[in-house]
């Protein structure tokens, strides 16, 4: 049997971000992003200390992003650039809602290119290159002001039936605002919506919690083991109890396989996990 560490008081709960949330992470990358709408007013300071957490960015400077709208470029890691930058775009005449969303290294690159080939300011230029990825339904949505709607039937996530979206926070990140699934030993499927609860949940450290998720790979948990596959730049996680590691590690030494191949492998082979693989597909989720 495995054992999960209890969770202890029950923390604040996060302030509300977001009332229209809607997923496109499996199309392709990286264009793979969840949706994060507001139609209420928005709370500049919460919003802004929620991001700066999630983004690692300073208060103050997400603070002025998130009122003037503009960029931040991630510093360098000495010579080498890891990361890419993060931006606010707010348009003065108001026809889109404000957007928020982060180029990775790669598109940062490409926006940089962009600006010096046809004398954009970088700002524009990481417009250009995030709004190209896309899925069309989510620009469409954008552009016609559907997002969060059924154009049949009118709201369906919006709390304030016909308000326009204020803000969309364009996400990546495992934020406590959406939950995410994640496959247990005996088939259950449990949601956490933060790096702080799914830490908790399997009793680890929130550093490792996020290397995990962001990095994939395995991480042993009270002899047990996290699986930890990257789908189209989203975790997929799946916990396995000592007897299927064991298993798992039996296959490593007979068939000299990955330790990752070899818990597919026990996970394939045990019904109840692949039971909730069959529940989890019609939700379009991994």
């Amino acid at each position: 049997m495995y054992k999960i560490k209890k969770r202890g008081a029950a923390s604040p709960k996060p302030p509300v971000l977001y009332d229209v949330v809607e997923d496109y992470t499996e199309f392709d990358a990286p264009g793979n992003v969840t949706a994060c709408a507001m139609t209420q007013p928005e709370n500049v300071s919460a919003h802004a200390r929620i991001l700066s957490e999630s983004y690692q960015i300073p208060i103050e400077i997400m603070t002025d992003l998130l009122t003037n709208g503009g960029i931040y470029v991630y510093p360098a890691s000495g010579s080498l650039v890891t990361r890419g930058l993060f931006a606010c775009r707010i348009d003065p005449a108001g026809a889109v809602p404000k957007q928020t969303w982060v180029l990775n290294v790669t598109q940062y690159a490409e926006a940089e290119q962009l600006a010096r080939s046809y004398g954009l300011t970088l700002e524009e230029a990481a417009a250009r290159v995030f709004d190209r990825t896309l899925p069309p339904e989510l620009k469409e949505k954008i552009q016609d002001g559907t997002l969060g709607r059924d154009k049949s039937t009118g709201p369906k996530g919006g709390k304030t039936p016909g308000a326009p979206i204020q803000y969309i926070d364009f996400r990546k990140d495992w934020s406590p605002h959406f939950k995410r699934l994640c496959i247990m030993p005996d088939g259950r499927m449990m949601e956490t919506g933060g790096l702080e609860e799914f830490a908790s949940l399997h009793g680890i450290t929130v550093e490792q919690s996020r290397t995990l998720l962001e990095q994939g790979g395995t991480l042993e948990a009270d002899g047990e083991i996290l699986a930890c596959q990257i789908v189209n730049g989203q975790p997929s996680v799946a916990r396995f109890n000592r007897a299927q590691y064991a298993k798992a590690k039996a296959l490593v030494e007979s068939k000299g396989l990955h330790l990752m191949d070899a818990l597919s492998e026990v996970g394939l082979n045990d019904p109840g996990m692949m039971r909730a693989l069959r529940r989890l597909e019609p939700r379009g989720k991994t």
